[in-house]
């Protein structure tokens, strides 16, 4: 049965709205973007490796990666229901890891050491690349609570599409988490012939993204509910599969890039991403232009 959707009904506000409440951590994921910009402009005009160990790309893309992370915890730690005592610990937390990592990332590769596994560094570097992997580890757990946090909240939901793509997302960024914990381990990020973890660890971070920006996209779209529940499970069921294969041919000591089974399955399942993404666009742009024109949508 079809049924029309009225003005009142479409232009209801949230009661819950991404970023509410959370200008610090908002704050801190821009300081990220900030600096990894600067960093883009250096490289453009010099060499990125600095005798004897450092490589200023490896801080660009690390500051530009946490400062969109950070951003994307801003985002969505609103809707969590926590109190406010918690929320406080956990927002600075992350605020005060963050700070840290930013540092210890930027300075050390500009001093031409590396800031994780140093073998050139004196004992002072070698302590703070410790306290390095200590604070990556306090962002694993942070991670994990909001993991478990999302999992186990009760429906009603005030916005159960959104919290639908965080819970995929943090199931990603859990696959990110191991990738993480096994380069501390390894006291590298390369594994086998041409296996790179940073680049799975990525990959699995950037769902907070990836994930939850179709839902968003959905929220808006005026089309059945079913129908939007069954565009994120699909998406979001197609990125961590291949999350998994990604995974898997790092485990084996391949390279994510090489033209085998694996990488090639896993490009199959990115695009079925990208298509609801892409299907998500269009609904939201067609069936605003029906309500702009008409007045009123059909369900």
């Amino acid at each position: 049965m079809w049924k029309v959707l009225k003005v009142s009904q479409i232009e209801n506000e949230p009661s819950v709205k991404l970023f509410e409440g959370e200008r610090a951590l908002v704050i801190t994921g821009i300081i990220g973007c900030l600096l990894s910009a600067g960093i883009a402009i250096f490289i453009f005009f010099n060499d990125p490796i600095i005798a004897p160990e450092g490589n200023v790309k490896d801080a660009f893309s690390f500051n530009a990666a946490i400062g969109m992370f950070i951003l994307s915890i801003a985002a969505i730690l609103p809707l969590a229901r926590f109190g406010e005592r918690k929320r406080k610990v956990i927002r600075w937390f992350f605020i005060i890891a963050s700070l840290y990592s930013y540092a210890i990332e930027s300075l050390q590769n500009f001093r031409g050491i590396n800031p994780r596994f140093s073998r050139e560094g004196t004992v002072i570097d070698i302590a703070a690349g410790m306290l390095f992997g200590v604070i990556s580890l306090v962002l694993v757990t942070l991670a994990i609570v909001l993991m478990v946090h999302f999992l186990r909240m009760k429906q009603p939901h005030e916005r159960p599409l959104l919290v639908m793509g965080i819970r995929y997302a943090f199931l990603s960024v859990l696959a990110a988490n191991i990738a993480g914990i096994w380069m501390i381990l390894l006291q590298d990020r390369l594994t086998g012939e041409a296996g790179n973890l940073l680049v799975l660890h990525g990959v699995g971070f950037h769902a907070l993204q990836t994930l939850i920006l179709p839902a968003w996209l959905l929220e808006k779209a005026l089309v059945n509910e079913r129908f939007k529940k069954v565009l994120i499970h699909t998406g979001s069921i197609a990125w961590m599969l291949m999350v998994l294969l990604l995974g898997l041919q790092t485990a084996f000591g391949q390279s994510i890039f090489q033209l085998s089974i694996l990488p090639i399955i896993a490009l199959l399942l990115l695009l079925i991403w990208f298509g609801t993404v892409c299907t998500a666009c269009w609904l939201l742009i067609i069936k605003r232009r029906e309500f702009t024109v008409t007045g009123e949508v059909l369900e």
